[in-house]
């Protein structure tokens, strides 16, 4: 699963495209390109939405609904994803715009505190956070689909604004062509004059045109305007009070400027002062005398909010160079996070934790530079997505080993369960013993079904040893009494007299050997203490008899190989004899070879001690390696 999702990069960038709107201030006022007949250009967008003055009527019979701004963060889900359709139904997009953006963000939080509070839930009920799945919500569905249709209407509308443009160009274009033929013409001066002020008039209804060619529209307009005006020689009176109404409208715009001298947001103060130098161009020409004077009038308010704007931007360019020197340092500790080597469950929550803390920090984090923005919002969520791609496929692999251990605990389980009737004490006692070290080191099994398999292993572990407790609290008596019989032997072979004959003497040894194993089991805790007391008085007897020590020492080794015949793994000791036995052989041929030729090496020397003490050394290995040989062909003769 992936991990917690962050804000959507697109949003952030909203915010910088006016730091590029700065430069586009209406500065045209600077050169000579201005002219002095400005006519007033409406704006187009009222006209693509179809908001004309037309359309009152109906614009007053809408539903009281639709003119209202209702609280969003109120209405529930259902609400919200009605009103979106309502708006989309009966408003023009440029009017929903604000709203579908208030009516989304709150729509899609309330979505994301119920996917959250599902999740909770899911965990509290013994969930797995990887295994969590919220499922398919409709009415998110059918709100996406509807973003995705207002989406692809406004593009559609702003290729059409943008065609819409173009045309209005060439329309405007063909006004100036019909101006320019104007002079050309004999007709009466109130004819002539009415087709002008016509003319005007289409202008002014066209409106809005591509930017680039604003400029050489108007120059192109104003200098067969001027043309127009000189041809026709036109009242003097009639055109003083053209330029005097004119020259009252830019000492209005004048004013209005300098009132927002005093706004106190600078960006609504600058885009207001845009609008009111696209009226100003709009407006006809003033009288001479008065154009230059009121022209530094308005161009005073105008450096003012630009001086302020430019300071802002450019405040704001630094809080954003700080913003993306912060988020470097948040993508640097993701990504370390994200390459870290993890293995086990108690670091990947804690891992979890300082990425999510992380997140929770970037989202207190201000913009960054508009062409830095994307950029680092991508490393750092590249570095979150790796991180919870690599626990994703952690916790499947700990799910896969988790079930391979379930199997191998069933296995075990069953194991259990066929020795639990067992009346082998002993065998049985060492195989659970066995099987339930190797559960230890089996590892986890998944959750839910770990504490039922553990009463299952447990209850058939459980049932041998309570039979096997019942069976030796029954059998305590005849221990007792088993105790009693082998300290009365022990003592006897304590009180034996050796003869002269040693053929007689080994053999009442081994009647004594006999007569041990033929009795039964002792009190456990008795057993060691006791075996070791019976093999002192054996070995003494062994000692004082008559023969050499090398004898002596097999005939100890027969009666310590008979004692092992007696028990119930006899044949695993026997083997473990015999290998220590085989290992010492080799390893005294090995020191013998060593020490002849190390006498040849020594032998030339003035030393003779050193050659002395060399071949004592030999014979006592030859000595020793002859009775290891014994000992090896005692046992080899029972397998034999």
């Amino acid at each position: 699963m992936k991990a917690p999702d962050l804000s959507n990069p697109s949003h952030e960038n909203e915010l910088n495209e006016n730091l590029e709107a700065k430069d586009n201030v209406a500065d045209s006022h600077e050169t000579e390109n201005l002219k002095e007949d400005y006519v007033s250009e409406e704006t187009s967008e009222s006209k693509l939405d179809g908001n004309t003055e037309d359309n009152s009527d109906s614009a007053s019979e809408m539903d009281s609904e639709l003119q209202k701004e209702p609280d969003y963060t109120s209405m529930e889900k259902g609400e919200l994803k009605n009103r979106l359709a309502l708006l989309l139904e009966n408003e023009s997009l440029s009017a929903i715009k604000e709203k579908v953006e208030a009516i989304k963000q709150n729509f899609y939080k309330k979505h994301k505190e119920e996917v959250e509070a599902a999740k909770q839930k899911f965990l509290a009920d013994g969930g797995v956070e990887e295994e969590f799945d919220f499922g398919t919500d409709e009415l998110e569905v059918h709100v996406r689909e509807m973003l995705q249709k207002f989406k692809e209407k406004k593009s559609e509308l702003n290729r059409n604004v943008e065609q819409e443009k173009e045309d209005n160009l060439k329309k405007k274009y063909q006004i100036i062509e019909d101006i320019k033929e104007l002079v050309n013409r004999k007709e009466s001066f109130d004819k002539t004059f009415h087709e002008f002020r016509v003319l005007q008039k289409k202008w002014h209804e066209i409106g809005m045109v591509p930017q680039q060619a604003l400029k050489n529209l108007w120059d192109n307009y104003h200098h067969h305007v001027e043309n127009f005006y000189d041809y026709i020689k036109i009242n003097k009176e009639l055109r003083d009070l053209d330029l005097k109404k004119n020259m009252a409208s830019k000492i209005k715009l004048c004013e209005e400027a300098e009132k927002l001298l005093n706004e106190s947001s600078v960006v609504k103060a600058f885009n207001t002062l845009q609008k009111y130098h696209e009226q100003w161009r709009e407006i006809g020409p003033v009288p001479r005398e008065d154009k230059e004077k009121l022209w530094a009038r308005f161009k005073e308010a105008t450096t003012v909010i630009n001086r302020k704007h430019q300071e802002y931007y450019e405040g704001l360019k630094s809080e954003q160079k700080n913003n993306l020197a912060q988020k470097t340092v948040l993508c640097e500790k993701a990504e370390e996070i994200a390459n870290r080597v993890i293995g086990s469950h108690k670091e990947w929550n804690s891992s979890s934790k300082e990425i999510i803390d992380l997140q929770k920090e970037w989202r207190t984090i201000g913009f960054a530079p508009k062409k830095e923005n994307n950029r680092i919002y991508q490393r750092f969520r590249a570095a979150c997505d790796l991180y919870f791609d690599r626990k994703r496929d952690f916790y499947m692999a700990l799910k896969e080993k988790l079930n391979v251990n379930l199997e191998k605990k069933k296995e075990l389980c069953a194991i259990a369960e066929s020795l639990q009737d067992s009346q082998d004490w002993k065998g049985t006692t060492e195989k659970l013993i066995a099987i339930q070290k190797e559960w230890k080191n089996i590892g986890p099994v998944p959750r839910k079904v770990s504490e039922d398999l553990w009463v299952r292993f447990r209850a058939a572990c459980d049932k041998f040893f309570n039979n096997k407790s019942e069976h030796f609290d029954n059998a305590d008596a005849g221990q007792v009494e088993n105790l009693k019989l082998k300290e009365a032997l022990i003592e006897e072979v304590k009180g034996f007299e050796l003869g002269e004959d040693n053929d007689s003497n080994l053999n009442a040894l081994r009647q004594f050997q006999k007569e041990w194993s033929k009795i039964g089991h002792v009190p456990y805790k008795k057993k060691d203490k006791l075996q070791e007391s019976f093999r002192k008085a054996i070995n003494g007897l062994y000692d004082r008899m008559n023969m050499d020590s090398d004898n002596k020492e097999v005939q100890k080794f027969k009666s310590k190989i008979d004692t092992f015949l007696t028990m119930s793994n006899s044949e695993d000791k026997i083997i473990i004899e015999r290998n220590k036995i085989v290992n010492k052989i080799r390893q005294l041929e090995s020191d013998i070879a060593l020490w002849e030729n190390n006498v040849g090496f020594f032998s030339s020397s003035k030393n003779s001690n050193v050659v002395s003490e060399i071949q004592e050394k030999i014979e006592r290995g030859k000595q020793n390696l002859a009775i290891l040989n014994e000992k090896l062909k005692v046992i080899d003769g029972l397998v034999s």
